[in-house]
């Protein structure tokens, strides 16, 4: 109806409606919302990438250039996605990214169903919908190491789980205490020693060629209590004392 109204408001003055027709065109689309669900199970039928790719962009971020004075031998990444902190589930990124710096699917999907900006949170640039995809050397990763938040690649396009040092500490105190009791642990070699242990036995008797300790002095008499004075002002046998004034 309102298409209808405004091509008869058009054809009342012909010299706009030509001018329309030259400049301006029209459509109409009909489109239809789709729940992060029915996208999430889209971007797994597309499949995961092959992880040769990633390895490939790691040697290639990790080759060493000529022309610089510094060379990078190695490249840390966490396994936690940047939007909730958490460990990745569905680890993916754009094409349009250059990082190896994942975020998980999921909540990536959730957020912009909310608030459609498809901005990526690592790079901040557009990361639409239709440039997603799973990165398989980070499934590959998150499937073999589930003790660390940390990884570390190498030249080589390996990769080497990171531990904080507080970890490393309680790794080497509880091997430390898993040894047994009369052995010496050697700091500076992986191999434990063994060493005699001199046991003394305290519940044993004293010999008898041992002087015994002298009995302690017996304590000195008690005195005799002292002898009591009668006060002569009250002696009874005194004589009276008269106040001549």
């Amino acid at each position: 109806e309102y298409l209808t109204a405004t091509f008869r408001n058009l054809k009342t003055h012909k010299c706009c409606f030509n001018l329309c027709l030259q400049n301006y065109s029209m459509a109409v689309y009909l489109v239809k919302q789709q729940s992060s669900t029915v996208l999430l199970q889209r971007l797994r039928a597309k499949g995961i990438r092959n992880p040769d790719h990633s390895r490939a962009l790691i040697k290639e971020k990790l080759t060493a250039d000529p022309d610089s004075e510094i060379a990078t031998t190695s490249l840390r990444v966490s396994l936690l996605c940047p939007l909730g902190k958490m460990r990745l589930m569905i680890p993916c990124r754009a094409l349009t990214c250059s990082h190896l710096q994942c975020f998980d699917a999921t909540l990536y999907i959730q957020m912009n169903e909310k608030k459609p900006t498809w901005v990526c949170p690592v790079c901040d640039k557009k990361a639409p919908y239709e440039h997603l995809i799973i990165d398989g050397l980070f499934v590959e990763i998150l499937n073999s190491c589930s003790d660390c938040d940390e990884i570390q690649f190498k030249e080589d396009g390996s990769w080497a789980p990171m531990r904080s040092k507080k970890e490393v500490q309680e790794v080497s105190s509880a091997s430390l205490n898993n040894g047994l009791d009369g052995e010496f642990i050697d700091a500076n070699s992986s191999r434990r020693a063994d060493y005699p242990v001199e046991v003394i036995d305290l519940t044993l008797d004293s010999s008898s060629d041992e002087d015994e300790p002298d009995s302690p002095p017996p304590p000195p008499p008690a005195l005799p209590p002292p002898i009591k004075r009668a006060c002569p002002s009250l002696s009874p046998t005194s004589p009276p004392v008269i106040n001549k004034g």
